[in-house]
Formats: structure tokens, sequence, C-alpha cells
């Protein structure tokens, strides 16, 4: 088994958290997989290859658009894994608070800043509170929510986890 170190794999992690969970930046965050890297998504379903996972991330993130994630916390280590906890975050139509439900990924590194695996987890149940819950909140608050693609909660996580208030203005940052 190919050795790392962990600052390296730390690295490569916060790129590739920055350049999508942050960045939104879709296609740039395909290419920090291998040409033939796996994404194994338990509800969505498996990609294989790096343009397998560019051509499925790209139109399934705008189609969830009002969704954000909002890092909680992760490690590395010497084997080239990683894992982050977050959380799948909706603003409030209201303007107050969030509507959320957790997931965990796990990561395999492949040097040169390169993923050749993810694999992600989510909790379906809460997953599925969270949808009706946010529909029933844009009914009574605010129709056009999810349009917004607002992102006003990053969390408490480290600077380089947290994004701008808006869809819009994330290349800003």
């Amino acid at each position: 088994m190919r050795r790392f170190s962990r600052d390296e794999v730390d690295q490569a992690f916060r790129r590739y958290w920055q350049t999508g969970a942050v960045g939104e930046r879709w296609s740039d965050w395909a290419d920090l997989f291998t040409p033939k890297a796996q994404y194994i998504e338990h509800v969505l379903g498996n990609r294989n290859g790096r343009e397998e996972i560019r051509s499925w991330i790209i139109p399934t993130m705008a189609k969830y658009g009002e969704i954000y994630t909002a890092y909680e916390w992760h490690l590395v280590d010497e084997s080239g894994r990683a894992v982050v906890t977050m959380q799948n975050r909706r603003d409030h139509p209201s303007g107050g608070g969030a509507i959320d439900f957790p997931g965990v990924t796990l990561l395999q590194y492949a040097g040169d800043g390169l993923w050749s695996l993810e694999e992600d987890y989510w909790a379906v149940p809460q997953a599925t509170r969270a949808f009706q819950a946010y529909a029933e909140a844009c009914k009574r608050y605010d129709p056009d929510h999810a349009r917004k693609m607002t992102r006003l909660d990053w969390g408490k996580g480290p600077a380089w986890t947290l994004g701008a208030p808006s869809y819009a203005e994330r290349a800003a940052r």
C-alpha cells in the first residue's frame, strides 16, 4: 500500500473541499479525480471515471442548487484515506435557521493532488424529512426561495470551509 504524508493528504483534501463544497466549481472539482476514479453514491448511483463523475455532478448540483454543504470535521491518514462529516443544508425560507441532513464522505487519495475513490453516505430518513420540511416552509414563507440559492450558515468550521452568502457571490471569494 502506498503511503503519503498527512500534510499532503490534508492539503489535497482542503483543495477538494474549497473547489467543490465552498467554490461550487463542479467541473474543476471533477478534475481532482483520477481518470479511472470510482464514485460510490449509495442513494443516487455509482459513477466510474472522471468524465462520468463530471457529467453527473454538474446537472445534479444544478438541480439541487439551494443545498450547500456545511463542514463539521475531517481526518486523514498516511494510507491516503480521508473522512469528512458535513450537514447538507438549506437555509430556512423564513430567514431564520437552516434545514439540514447529515452526510459522511470517505475518500481515497491517489497522489499528485488526485482522488481515486469517493464514497458518500447520507441519512436517508433525515434527508426525506428535510426535503419535506423545506417544501412546506417554501409554501408558507417564500415559494421562490430555492432559486435564491442562499448560503447563510456555513457552520463553525475553519475559515477555509466557509463560503459566500449566496451561490451568485461564491466566485468573489
